[in-house]
């Protein structure tokens, strides 16, 4: 599940920075707050830490600027009533901070800080190895090492879980890594999944056991316990076919 955007909460005034986060590819807009722009007010969008100015906006006239790399090229959209500032298809690269100035003064309307996150990708999850393992009492279990794999991912924890429980986990915080995360088995059953996360969204794959590993019912029993169920079996069937020949001959 994924959403849009999040912003943090409380109060947003003058010289406080509000965090967005959201995913790559979505929308976000800015916004000013501001039913409506005053006859002589102008207000200018800067984004980056040498304040690069990217649009500005009047009560007669509205522009956008591209940057010297072209980085928000026909993905700016200004509000002409209210300034707000809508950053369409967002990349990863236009993370930063945004700031809303008018003329009339230095000191900043609104502060934004936003973080793009990498869209995420649905972990894969493949077998490692398989193999029967003695165990000292003579029994004969299956041991399964399964392997969970994400490619190109930031800020984001790849987690093996057994229903809601966490078995495992390792995280990231390096631009486009790739995340491997093991998992050995004695017994397998459909309750396994692998997520992957970031603070904004996650994906889950669920383990197929019939595809990776043989399930719990046919391999987690022992050749001491299997040789146990043959003979009852067999003294069962001996009884029923006493109790016939009983009942023939009566």
């Amino acid at each position: 599940m994924c959403c849009l955007y999040f912003c943090s909460p409380g109060v947003f005034g003058a010289g406080e920075v509000k965090s967005v986060s959201v995913t790559e590819g979505h929308s976000v807009t800015l916004h000013t707050n501001v039913t409506e722009l005053k006859k002589d007010d102008v207000m200018l969008w800067k984004f980056g830490p040498k304040d690069v100015l990217i649009a500005q906006i009047s009560s007669k006239e509205s522009e956008i600027y591209n940057d010297a790399y072209g980085r928000f090229r026909d993905r700016l959209k200004l509000d002409t009533q209210t300034g707000s500032l809508t950053i369409t298809n967002i990349r990863i690269t236009d993370s930063g901070l945004y700031k809303l100035i008018t003329t009339r003064t230095d000191t900043p309307l609104k502060n934004f800080n936003i973080t793009v996150y990498a869209r995420l990708p649905v972990p894969v999850i493949t077998s490692v190895s398989q193999q029967n393992v003695s165990s000292p009492k003579g029994s004969l279990s299956s041991k399964c090492v399964l392997l969970c794999s994400v490619m190109n991912v930031t800020h984001a924890s790849l987690s093996w879980y057994k229903g809601k429980r966490s078995l495992s986990s390792i995280g990231v915080s390096e631009f486009n890594i790739s995340l491997s995360l093991p998992l050995e088995l004695e017994c397998l059953d459909d309750s396994y999944s692998c997520v992957v996360n970031n603070p904004i969204a996650n994906q889950t794959q669920h383990l197929n056991v019939t595809d990776l590993c043989q399930p719990c019912s046919e391999h987690c029993c022992g050749t001491t316990e299997a040789a146990i169920r043959l003979v009852i079996s067999a003294l069962v069937s001996l009884a029923i076919v006493a109790v016939l020949v009983y009942d023939i001959s009566s």
